[in-house]
């Protein structure tokens, strides 16, 4: 015993998986108690069924890794139940066992494995088709190879459980709650990866400012649960639209930015400055653009509420990645996006001037009339004619 004690203290430090534990404790099980068959099981009580996980075998009984039985019909239940948890008479007393007749058991030890709150969750069991005398030091060391499998699942378990709520909490911490893009700062920790690897790829950056033109003007009319829903819709249809290779993410607010790859610089000569106005990388930029456009454009359905949007404001770069932040990107962007916002605004106002209609930039109830003197203060600013009815 003294010998086993000391290979136990040898193995068990080096055990990181339940195979490396259970396997060595199987070995010293069988050498102590004589028995062919020593095994680990796990039990399913919902679906009614017990698993051999982890078996060692030397004789002619062979109980099989994987073998699946009716936990109603296995000796584990009988002998968990009846209290009696070794025998050498398993054929008299329970004769009614249908896998113990097929197996041939007559020698059979088992304890249970159970969890923190006393679930069971396994057995490890020895087992022969010989009657063998069963000493008081096997019985001893069944059980203390049970506690110590216990113990490893249940520091398993917690491990699974803390590495689940870690990945939990950094999905939060990376996730706009309403819409469930990536958030700000995951957008600038996903944008630097993109410009690193472009770098290294030889590749151009696309990146997009898409800014929500009216929509502080619809919260102001319809409250913030439409605003909120617009919001999520906005989110949908531009994810649809996007390459499979696109990020979207929800600065925050009313703003939203693309990220993605973009063409080949290796073929064009060396340029200064970040931003590309020219060759295939300027045309992929503006066909994003033009994509993302007329995925905000349209009517929208938000509950009880339906909006006639004329689109946001949309501007997209093609840059040069080397020595570009994921900052600098992002602010040339935005100065992209703000000068459609002004070229938009200033059509939106011409054409208001020529009609005589100053009530056209403005959100509108579905006869036209503006909403309130403070939301056509608000909207005024804006380059977008959204509808609501």
């Amino acid at each position: 015993m003294d010998a086993l004690l000391a290979q136990l203290s040898t193995s068990l430090p080096q055990a990181h998986t339940l195979d490396q534990l259970a396997r060595p404790l199987l070995e010293m099980l069988g050498r102590v108690t004589g028995l062919e068959s020593t095994y680990l099981t796990t039990i399913d009580r919902d679906a009614d069924t017990q698993t051999i996980q982890i078996a060692r075998n030397t004789g002619s009984l062979a109980m099989a890794e994987g073998l699946t039985v009716p936990w109603s019909d296995t000796l584990c239940k009988r002998a968990l139940d009846s209290g009696c948890l070794a025998t050498s008479q398993v054929d008299m007393l329970w004769a009614d066992s249908e896998a113990a007749r097929r197996l041939g058991i007559k020698t059979y030890m088992t304890s249970p494995i159970r969890g923190d709150g006393g679930e069971l969750l396994g057995t490890l069991c020895a087992a022969s088709p010989r009657r063998e005398p069963i000493g008081g030091d096997a019985e001893t060391l069944l059980r203390l190879f049970s506690t110590l499998v216990s113990q490893f699942l249940q520091r398993e378990r917690l491990m699974t459980e803390l590495r689940l709520a870690n990945e939990r909490l950094t999905t939060y911490a990376l996730t706009d709650a309403l819409t469930g893009l990536p958030n700000r700062r995951a957008l600038f920790d996903d944008l630097q990866r993109l410009l690193n690897r472009a770098v290294r790829d030889g590749t151009s950056v696309l990146v997009g400012c898409i800014d929500l033109d009216g929509f502080k003007a619809i919260n102001d009319r319809h409250g913030h649960q439409v605003g909120d829903r617009f919001l999520e819709a906005v989110a949908q249809r531009l994810s649809l639209e996007l390459r499979g290779s696109d990020l979207l993410a929800r600065m925050g607010g009313d703003e939203f930015v693309v990220v993605g790859p973009g063409a080949d610089l290796t073929q064009w000569p060396a340029q200064e400055g970040a931003l590309i106005e020219h060759g295939e990388p300027h045309l992929a930029a503006r066909t994003l653009q033009q994509r993302a456009t007329l995925a905000t454009v349209g009517r929208f359905e938000l509950g009880d509420q339906v909006l006639h949007y004329a689109g946001a404001s949309v501007g997209v770069v093609a840059l040069n990645p080397v020595g570009l932040s994921a900052e600098e990107a992002l602010q040339l962007a935005d100065a992209r996006m703000y000068e459609v916002k002004r070229r938009r605004h200033q059509q939106a106002q011409h054409a208001s001037a020529a009609t005589g209609d100053h009530a056209g930039i403005v959100p509108t109830a579905e006869g036209g009339a503006p909403t309130s003197a403070s939301a056509s203060t608000t909207s005024a600013s804006s380059s977008s004619t959204p509808s609501l009815t």
